[in-house]
């Protein structure tokens, strides 16, 4: 079974200048790994996600669907079925724009027959991201974000999630008004500690970033995440790649929307199928963007594994 990073557990752990309070014994430090990028000389301190592999994650269509979409030029598209991600075709956006929407409908009517699809079922043309998603770029904020995490007292894995998916080397503003490494909206930044205003953004600093979506996660996406898990008689581990996914999409979307689709779900039981379930159920504003959330996490770090194992190969490491 493929495992996170095997070459790298002949490393030892990469321990951080400033050690933390070390009356918590936090989980996460089984999980640190270090590995020199091939642009770098520097060796970094990341999170290894072998929880992807051992619980075949990455045998779903959905996070495969978002790695093919991350690597695929812009001026490229893929025809795709909405609810199961789907690839139908691949073709140049020119080409599909090439036809007329009458003839577009024609298309999707074709698919959903050829499938045995119902007249309400979503085909999708989605383009490609990799002038986004240049995971290269973002690979040295990891080892800073993964550090500043750790000594606030936060699992560290999210810092890795949130920087791979939101900031791929970018410093940009969402179309809702998001920003900095972490897309921060300004309240929320204002309420765990950064001042925005029309003179100073601390958004853009970092660590000041870093340290408020900390703060945001372990004041309120975590204590949310357990309570609407416990209202459900849902068990839970918190060291549970499901959870920590789980706990991403309140960050994303909120508790009150997350709250919303698990209600319409009502799921029996704790595990993948929440996630799954909340990939193609929607509730309140809880809609496509928030069901692409998590599996933009593991497409993400899925493709941060083929950096690292590719970084080490060139390395001459076996």
């Amino acid at each position: 079974m493929k495992t996170l990073f095997t070459i790298l557990a002949l490393f030892p752990f990469l321990l951080f200048a400033i050690e933390p309070d070390t009356t918590a014994q936090h989980h996460w430090k089984e999980e640190f790994r270090s590995f020199q990028p091939a642009f770098d000389t520097n060796e970094l301190t990341i999170l290894s996600t072998h929880q992807i592999f051992e619980e075949c994650w990455d045998e779903l269509a959905h996070p495969n669907f978002w790695k093919t979409i991350m690597r695929l030029s812009p001026d490229s598209c893929v025809i795709n079925i909405a609810a199961t991600r789907t690839i139908v075709q691949k073709m140049a956006i020119k080409d599909w724009d090439k036809n007329s929407e009458e003839r577009k409908d024609a298309i999707r009517d074709s698919i959903r027959t050829a499938h045995g699809l119902s007249a309400e079922d979503k085909i999708y043309m989605t383009t490609g991201k990799n002038d986004f998603y240049q995971f290269e770029k973002v690979i040295p904020s990891l080892a800073k974000g993964v550090e500043v995490f750790h000594q606030e007292g936060v699992d560290p894995w999210y810092a890795q999630a949130i920087l791979l998916i939101e900031s791929p080397g970018k410093l940009a503003k969402s179309n809702v008004g998001a920003y900095g490494a972490f897309q921060l909206m300004k309240g929320v930044a204002r309420s765990h500690g950064l001042r925005v205003d029309k003179y100073v953004d601390e958004r853009k600093d970092f660590t000041k970033s870093a340290q408020a979506a900390a703060s945001l996660l372990s004041n309120t996406c975590i204590p949310h995440a357990r309570r609407i898990l416990d209202e459900h008689d849902l068990t839970y581990n918190e060291n549970d790649l499901w959870f920590r996914l789980f706990v991403l999409h309140i960050y994303h979307a909120g508790a009150g929307n997350v709250e919303a689709v698990v209600n319409v779900i009502n799921p029996e039981y704790g595990g993948m199928n929440v996630i799954q379930d909340m990939w193609v159920n929607s509730a309140a504003h809880f809609k496509n963007s928030s069901q692409n959330y998590s599996q933009l996490a593991l497409a993400s770090l899925m493709i941060l594994d083929e950096i690292v194992h590719a970084s080490s190969a060139l390395a001459g490491i076996e």
